[in-house]
């Protein structure tokens, strides 16, 4: 469903919808009310107006309006990055297409399952899963320096309606790339990944407790209130696996 979802998001940049009292051939009740609420909600309509590809730009936006994790010369690696709104927030405010003369430029990277339409500043792996290490050999030799200074995740698992399941699913993919931060993490770096809030939650805080300074847990508004959905926000990366690479 969270992949599924990823590509309505998409498609309705392309794509012009009215909705009627009657329900369109083939769409069940639950979609209907899903595309009805996506069609009034202020930050879709925003993201049109600003040319983002997907509202989830601000929730990014907002996080990094708060705690400042995004800034020019600064190297980005965005996992589950389609439709690629993260990965546009992320070179305005990197400078990765060097669109501020006057400014550093960093560099973008985006890995995603699924196909990503080319950004300018940005590169792309897709499909790839960044959780096989052919992918993360792959990252390291696009990254300048061959690490990043900050990594963000918007990845979430299809879907399945349990909630428990779901919940374990993603808190599993967090881990997973977390496990790989020693090989690509800049010491002092940022880690941002989604999460759904359950059992398996305080365990992952933990594991960000001991290897980064400060960690916290964050809601954007762009966030639905009746979603589970929230953000863990980790800064200075303090624990590294092998030679340290600038």
């Amino acid at each position: 469903m969270a992949r599924s979802l990823k590509l309505v998001c998409a498609s309705l940049r392309r794509q012009r919808f009215h909705t009627s009292g009657s329900h369109s051939k083939g769409q069940t009740a639950a979609e209907h009310l899903w595309l009805t609420r996506h069609l009034r909600d202020p930050f879709v309509k925003a993201a049109k107006v600003e040319s983002y590809r997907c509202r989830s730009a601000f929730k990014l936006l907002e996080v990094n309006d708060r705690h400042q994790i995004l800034r020019p010369g600064l190297r980005v690696l965005d996992c589950g990055a389609a439709p690629g709104a993260w990965s546009q927030v992320a070179v305005r405010r990197v400078n990765a297409a060097g669109a501020d003369p006057s400014a550093p430029v960093g560099f973008v990277l985006g890995v995603d399952l699924l196909h990503i339409f080319p950004l300018e500043g940005a590169t792309f792996l897709s499909p790839a899963d960044v959780t096989d290490p052919r992918t993360i050999q792959r990252v390291r030799e696009l990254l300048p320096g061959g690490r990043a200074d900050v990594i963000l995740s918007d990845m979430a698992p299809n879907a399945t309606g349990i909630r428990s399941l779901d919940h374990d699913r993603l808190i599993s993919l967090c881990s997973s790339l977390l496990d790989v931060a020693p090989d690509v993490l800049h010491p002092g770096g940022t880690f941002l990944c989604k999460t759904w809030a359950g059992s398996q939650s305080l365990g992952l805080q933990k594991r960000l407790a001991e290897q980064f300074q400060n960690t916290r847990t964050v809601k954007p508004r762009a966030s639905r209130k009746e979603s589970s959905e929230v953000y863990l926000l980790a800064t200075q990366y303090q624990r590294v696996k092998g030679p340290v690479e600038d």
